[in-house]
């Protein structure tokens, strides 16, 4: 079958959207609404601050079960009720009255927004694409950031003309229409269902080119139960994905603030703006650029060295070189989406067919819950040893603690790798750990 009627790239597509709104009012929005929180009521920073941590914690509970919800009530059902529980959860974040609602409501928000979020579209994408994969995952992560680009900007727009719960209502509204329609459309059809095989492949014949097809380990033991959680490929997996996305939400959570005295809110922002377009670009072509044999694990180790490389221009920057600045945050954000995207397709390749949408959804878990008190780290980094920085917005201390954590990502990844062979048909497999 030709790839021009292959429903897969519709089944992209809708997936793209769906990261859009996930990513863009669940992980960008807290933020936001917690400065909106703060200008409506004046509670303690650090209450407000709570909810947000108590919205990625719980979130993290939800995702680490996502792939038995979908086996009991099916995927649309659960896209469905992630994004009315993230209306909600916004509506509740608009409208609260005590503080102690604020956590009430997060665990709505963090409930919901984890069913759009990076296990979710790994678990819609996965029928679809074998082969093509990293294209296929990297095109509708690229959702996420450009969520992150529409959305924060609006929210904050419609917070500043129409009020927090106006908003709050009318963006919830938008998205769970649009996510209502595309679960009941899109994301329940299977490509048994169309006549169709993944990749767009002849469901009657071979792959176009089976030499460059890369399975799931076919070597690979199941691992049911607990017996996932005593193998050291997932937990250095698990690990390096967690230390990798630790490192990347405590920059990112500071970094506006430290360019600002250098460049001025304005070009601080674009600044930002650019990180996310060079992520964009970076997870762009890892996934349509990546060979098929191309060990994935070591993949991602480049793309941290990238960012590692990033950081320490940012310490060379010394808080007031423009063109360093600049490079720095280009090269850091190079590597943003793949921290992301890249753990899912190692696991694709490591991991019995059965096992990987479970090993997806933990690892996705564990970062979560690990990311959640980055910023509090990476700020008590900052006021210890930067903030009596000679240069305003140097902080050399928190950005050479973030070079140090992605070289523990690195070492992560690196202890994980396998010995790989070649098979029969020229196809690289990861070898057995039995």
């Amino acid at each position: 079958m030709g790839r021009q009627g292959f429903y897969g790239w519709r089944v992209v597509a809708a997936t793209f959207v769906l990261a859009c709104f996930g990513w863009g009012f669940g992980f960008y929005g807290p933020p936001v609404y917690l400065h909106a929180v703060r200008q409506m009521h004046d509670w303690p920073l650090a209450v407000v601050s709570g909810s947000v941590t108590v919205h990625f914690l719980f979130g993290a509970l939800v995702v680490a079960n996502l792939p038995r919800l979908y086996r009991r009530f099916g995927v649309p059902a659960v896209t469905r009720a992630g994004a009315l529980a993230l209306a909600l959860g916004i509506v509740g974040w608009a409208t609260v009255q005590a503080p102690w609602q604020l956590f009430a409501v997060a665990l709505l928000s963090g409930a919901g927004w984890v069913a759009m979020g990076a296990a979710a579209v790994n678990a819609i994408i996965a029928p679809w694409f074998v082969r093509t994969r990293p294209a296929a995952l990297s095109t509708a992560y690229n959702g996420a950031s450009i969520g992150g680009v529409v959305f924060t900007p609006v929210l904050a727009a419609g917070i500043a003309r129409l009020g927090f719960p106006a908003t709050a209502a009318i963006l919830g509204a938008l998205m769970v229409a649009t996510i209502w329609l595309l679960a009941g459309r899109v994301f329940g059809r299977t490509p048994a269902s169309l006549g169709q095989a993944p990749d767009g492949d002849n469901p009657d014949g071979d792959a176009p080119d089976a030499t460059a097809r890369p399975v799931a380990a076919p070597l690979a033991r199941p691992l049911p139960g607990r017996l996932l959680w005593r193998d050291p490929g997932f937990l250095t997996l698990a690990a390096g994905m967690a230390l990798g996305l630790f490192a990347q939400a405590g920059l990112l959570a500071h970094l506006f603030s430290l360019l600002v005295p250098a460049l001025g809110e304005a070009r601080a922002g674009l600044a930002m703006g650019l990180a996310t377009a060079a992520a964009i670009g970076g997870r762009t072509l890892v996934g349509w650029l990546m060979p098929a044999g191309a060990d994935r694990r070591l993949v991602a180790c480049v793309s941290y060295g990238v960012q590692i490389a990033g950081s320490l221009m940012l310490v060379a920057a010394a808080g007031d070189s423009v063109p360093l600045l600049l490079l720095g945050v280009v090269l850091f954000g190079a590597g943003i989406g793949n921290a992301t995207s890249l753990p899912p397709l190692i696991a694709q390749t490591e991991f019995a067919k059965e096992d990987v949408g479970r090993v997806v959804a933990l690892i996705v878990a564990t970062g979560q819950a690990t990311y959640a008190f980055a910023p509090v780290f990476f700020g008590l980094v900052r006021v210890t040893f930067d903030g009596s920085a000679s240069v305003a917005g140097a902080a050399p201390h928190l950005f050479l603690a973030v070079a140090l954590v992605q070289a523990a990502a690195i070492a992560g990844f690196l202890l994980g790798r396998r010995p790989t062979h070649a098979d029969h048909h020229g196809r690289v497999t990861s070898a057995s750990r039995n």
